[in-house]
């Protein structure tokens, strides 16, 4: 059997989003439109298959074919006939019910591929004798010639997702290097193009010159449409000694999917924000323009305060291995009001929370743009995971100068979070049922600072096409170097486009450091309902599962590449290491020797230092980390972030030996399985699925019902367009 790096197991968790009281509220309006927006998500949901791996597609259509024909309960006992056990065929249903959850084989958590735990043969007899090989022998066998060897290998180059020898990925073709996408970065800003809805091509010619093909995602391909500002970009250009040409279509067939029902879900929105709101999407999609979808962004910015709240697009970076790319997600969501007022009285407190965030004003925005801040019910998630919270857009210029949103997913808070005393490591015993009891009330607050506070802070130096700044080159001083400013972002340039690969996770760190900070003000803890003795434990379990969650991040570290696969888990060990750097014993990590005899570890947090040597070291950092990304400074931002990244064996924790030990110990990250809805006459009903990798199957054979096999084609059809791209380096 493989390595458990590289499966799910048996006994992964799998819980189900609870919105049926959510959902019930809303007028058969507000259904009808949070029904075609989820139709919209799931058919957009789909292109993460074909940003993921070569394979991706061709094992999900295999699966729907599958499941289509029999449901689990029927191939079961198929499976067993064939002679599987009842755990292996428990691991296949485990495996298929991962590839749907993450849309790929690869996790969104981590970037690491999964393969199926059970012998080739016995999956292969499996599938050559079920009933979709009997009803279409030819298409099936053929899926599995293509993907079955793929699905299980674990070459090295194919255990983790990245750039050129580091791993697979499809933003970027099997030959392109890290130099490549910093070629094409530079490209992409000379011409005020963002790259989120792009991926890159290369080819190389006779003569040895490299060119390049800068692919934007649209319903439109090559026909001339001479109303949309995208026609003059859609041509070849020469930069740097190299050839770029920019097409467009990519994903075509799905976004067109998107577009028709995005175009019926306007018939229902509530106002004329939401209504402008779709129709730049539908432009954006339609014509592969990211200027259209900054403008729905805008609208969806002013739509205060919405019952069914909604974002699509080309959205997070965090599995490009450059950093810029943004693979597809769509949510759909429906209001929690009773946290949601909570959530409205920190936003009313933001204003004075940020004055006691330590960088000095001129480093803050000039304006604090109110945003929205609600708690949701997520209805549809679709994409590669589902977070704990949001705060979009992710558009620099936009999120500076006219604001954003913040949405904290309480009902994936209510189940992907909980934590279960048995499995619950690296914890003293002391410490279990305080971390259990205050956990998710410590969460609800870190969630809400990191977002509001955390990404909502911080200014960006700027100089304008035309040379204007906006901040006071004379006036305003560095902090870290008592000189003024020396570096700032230039016309075209973003914090993902500078900072590139630690783009994400610096950012997610700095947020992270926020919450944590912030936690401390009395203000902040009233809010939430918390005082005396529960306030100072909310405070103490918050810092405590920040430490925790430092060391259980070693397992997104891959000591081969001396590199980190979640943004989110590199943030918090470098956390770690600031809190470990401060001494004087606020935060120990020991390795000790378990009750079953095998290597273990415990953190430690002295809960009486968190303030007198915890937050002047968080505050140090803190203003480090923002002033170097106010500044743009791109040499010292790494130097600092990547120093405290780096994981070593040297005493006295010994990171890369107690990653062994987190290895041995890791807990399989859970699966949710989501509600569909269905349109019943003019109704629209929640379908429920039960909480089992059987139900998370039944879900998605059920989402499809009316053009599953059509999908399946295209999916196959545009990855095998591009089949003969992902060869690696030689």
């Amino acid at each position: 059997m493989a390595d458990t790096q590289y499966i799910l197991p048996n006994d992964i968790g799998v819980s189900s989003l609870d919105c049926r009281e959510a959902f019930r509220l809303l007028s058969s309006t507000e259904r009808l439109y949070a029904h075609y927006l989820s139709r919209a998500a799931w058919y957009g949901g789909l292109a993460v298959l074909l940003q993921t791996s070569p394979e991706a597609p061709y094992i999900y259509a295999l699966l729907s074919r599958l499941f289509r024909a029999q449901d689990p309960d029927q191939l079961r006992q198929h499976a067993l006939a064939e002679g599987l056990t009842e755990e292996e065929y428990q691991a296949f249903l485990v495996y298929a019910a991962g590839v749907y959850s993450n849309m790929g084989n690869y996790k969104s958590f981590g970037d690491t591929k999964f393969v199926p735990n059970l012998p080739k043969e016995k999956l292969e007899r499996v599938i050559l004798g079920s009933e979709a090989a009997q009803q279409h022998p030819e298409e099936v066998r053929g899926l599995w010639q293509i993907c079955g060897e793929l699905m299980f290998s674990l070459e090295s180059r194919l255990r983790h997702l990245g750039l050129g020898k580091e791993g697979i990925t499809t933003y970027f073709s099997g030959n392109c290097t890290m130099e490549d996408a910093k070629l094409a970065q530079d490209f992409l800003d000379s011409q005020n193009l963002s790259a989120y809805n792009t991926r890159l091509f290369k080819e190389v010619g006779q003569d040895g010159k490299p060119s390049y093909e800068v692919r934007l995602a649209s319903v439109l391909g090559t026909e001339p449409n001479l109303d949309s500002e995208m026609t003059s970009k859609l041509k070849s250009y020469e930069f740097q000694g190299s050839h770029f040409r920019v097409t467009r279509g990519d994903y075509a067939p799905i976004l067109q999917k998107v577009v028709e029902q995005l175009e019926k879900a306007k018939a229902y929105a509530a106002n004329s924000h939401q209504e402008q709101m779709l129709a730049q999407y539908i432009e954006s999609f339609t014509q592969g323009s990211i200027e259209a979808h900054k403008k729905g962004s805008r609208f969806w910015i002013q739509d205060k305060g919405p019952i069914v709240e909604s974002y699509i697009g080309f959205i997070e970076s965090y599995r490009d291995p450059f950093g810029s790319r943004g693979e597809f997600e769509g949510f759909v969501a429906m209001v929690n009001k009773a946290m949601s007022a909570k959530f409205e009285w920190l936003v009313a407190s933001a204003e004075q929370l940020l004055k006691e965030l330590p960088w000095p004003p001129a480093f803050e925005k000039d304006k604090f743009l109110t945003p929205d801040f609600t708690s949701l019910d997520v209805l549809t998630f679709a994409g590669s995971g589902i977070p704990a919270g949001i705060n979009i857009p992710n558009y620099d210029d936009l999120r500076q100068t006219e604001g954003f949103k913040n949405v904290s997913l309480g009902n994936v808070l209510a189940v992907a979070y909980a934590t279960q005393r048995e499995k619950l490591t690296f914890l003293e015993e002391e410490d279990k049922d305080l971390y259990i009891r205050w956990k998710g009330p410590s969460f609800d607050v870190q969630v809400g600072l990191h977002e509001l506070l955390g990404h909502g802070s911080g200014k960006l130096f700027m100089q304008d096409e035309k040379g204007a700044f906006n901040f006071d080159q004379e006036t305003v001083i560095n902090p870290e170097t008592g000189e003024q400013i020396q570096s700032w972002y230039r016309s075209g340039e973003t914090w993902d486009s500078k900072f590139s690969t630690i783009a994400s996770s610096y950012e997610e760190c700095r947020a992270e450091s926020v919450g944590l900070y912030l936690c401390l003000h009395p203000r902040v803890l009233e809010i939430f309902g918390f005082e005396g003795a529960d306030a100072e434990d909310v405070v103490y379990v918050n810092w405590l599962n920040m430490v925790r969650a430092g060391l259980l991040a070693l397992e997104f570290y891959t000591p081969e590449a001396s590199s980190w696969r979640q943004a989110h888990m590199q943030a918090r060990f470098v956390i770690l290491r600031v809190l470990l750097e401060a001494g004087e014993g606020l935060v120990t990590v020991t390795p000790t020797t378990g009750s079953d005899g095998r290597p273990d570890a415990r953190v430690r947090l002295d809960r009486d230092k968190i303030r007198t040597v915890g937050k002047p070291a968080l505050e140090r950092f803190l203003r480090r980390l923002q002033v170097l990304k106010s500044t743009g400074d791109v040499a010292g931002g790494r130097a600092l972030y990547e120093g405290y990244a780096a994981v070593t064996d040297a005493p006295p924790e010994c990171f890369l030996s107690l990653r062994d030990t987190v290895l041995l110990r890791k807990e399989a990250r859970k699966l949710i399985v989501q509600p569909n809805t269905r349109l019943e006459g003019s109704e629209v009903q929640l379908l429920e699925y039960e909480a089992s990798a059987a139900g998370l199957i039944r879900s998605f054979s059920e989402r499809f019902l009316e053009d599953g096999p059509e999908l399946e084609k295209i999916l196959t059809q545009l990855a095998t367009a591009d089949a003969q791209c992902w060869k690696g380096p030689q």
